[in-house]
């Protein structure tokens, strides 16, 4: 009996259609939807936890997102020491000056922006057979809620904005997302989303992509390991802040040469960084 990955997916050989195929030689199949309900075994000592409305909602459109693009994810490796010392040199005198304090977040915010202004090609949503080449670079960002699901809140042209005003609005948003105010017209209009997974100690993953977008990266944990670098006087090996970024994007419509380039981008930009420069405007 040859039976196809769609059947043995959705349907059960059962006794009935073995004997019947014996009988006949036909390929005869009872068809079944598979879902949680048919498979999982509840056991007396297990906890059922109804999902809630926002969970049930994720749910379906992350499996929709699988569904709608083919995803695929790219890796680079990014040297973030220079940042690591800037930052941890700056922190005191950028609270007392702007009165906010500054996390690696904004920092890697401008780099995505910067690198999108490099690459717009990436700043693209798909409808039907048209690319719509989106003109403001609307960046999201993963932030927690209360209750421990994950919303996107948006910064608008974020390209256009400093250091400073990235800083306060990335402040903002999860000051707002913790306290659960967050604003129908703050999840709106994004054009692609970043996902800060190295404050949850993950060193790399391959996130879902937020429909329409048909882009999203992931930064991981900055770790200290020792690496080779170049000096004047030759190779050594120094203790460096390193951090790995993953770039998913819809194939559909960016080829691996367009994904590739741009986390690479994002990368050089971060390890280019100049933290005075910047706040000097």
């Amino acid at each position: 009996m040859l039976l196809s990955l769609e059947s043995v997916y959705e349907s059960r050989v059962t006794k009935t259609d073995l004997e019947l195929f014996l009988k006949t030689g036909k390929n005869i199949i009872q068809k079944q939807k598979v879902t949680p309900k048919n498979i999982v075994k509840i056991e007396a000592n297990d906890e059922v936890i109804p999902m809630d409305r926002m969970r049930t909602m994720i749910a379906e459109r992350m499996t929709s997102s699988l569904e709608i693009s083919a995803h695929v994810t790219s890796f680079v490796e990014c040297d973030m020491t220079e940042i690591v010392h800037w930052r941890n040199g700056v922190k005191k005198s950028f609270s007392d000056t702007y009165g906010e304090n500054i996390t690696f977040t904004p920092i890697l915010m401008q780099a995505v922006a910067r690198a999108i202004e490099a690459f717009p090609m990436i700043n693209i949503q798909v409808d039907g057979n048209q690319i719509i080449k989106k003109g403001n670079i609307n960046i999201g960002m993963a932030v927690a809620l209360p209750n421990g699901n994950l919303v996107v809140p948006n910064i608008p042209n974020a390209n256009k904005k400093s250091l400073v005003e990235l800083t306060k609005y990335v402040n903002d948003l999860t000051r707002r997302g913790r306290e659960n105010k967050l604003k129908p017209e703050d999840l709106e209009g994004g054009t692609y989303t970043v996902s800060n997974i190295g404050t949850f100690g993950n060193i790399m993953g391959t996130p879902i992509i937020l429909q329409p977008q048909v882009a999203i990266i992931a930064f991981g944990a900055i770790i200290k390991t020792p690496a080779v670098i170049q000096t004047e006087i030759g190779d050594t090996i120094a203790i460096r802040h390193r951090m790995y970024i993953s770039h998913s994007y819809d194939h559909r419509v960016i080829d691996g040469s367009l994904g590739g380039q741009f986390v690479k981008k994002v990368a050089d930009l971060l390890e280019k960084f100049d933290g005075d420069k910047e706040l000097a405007g």
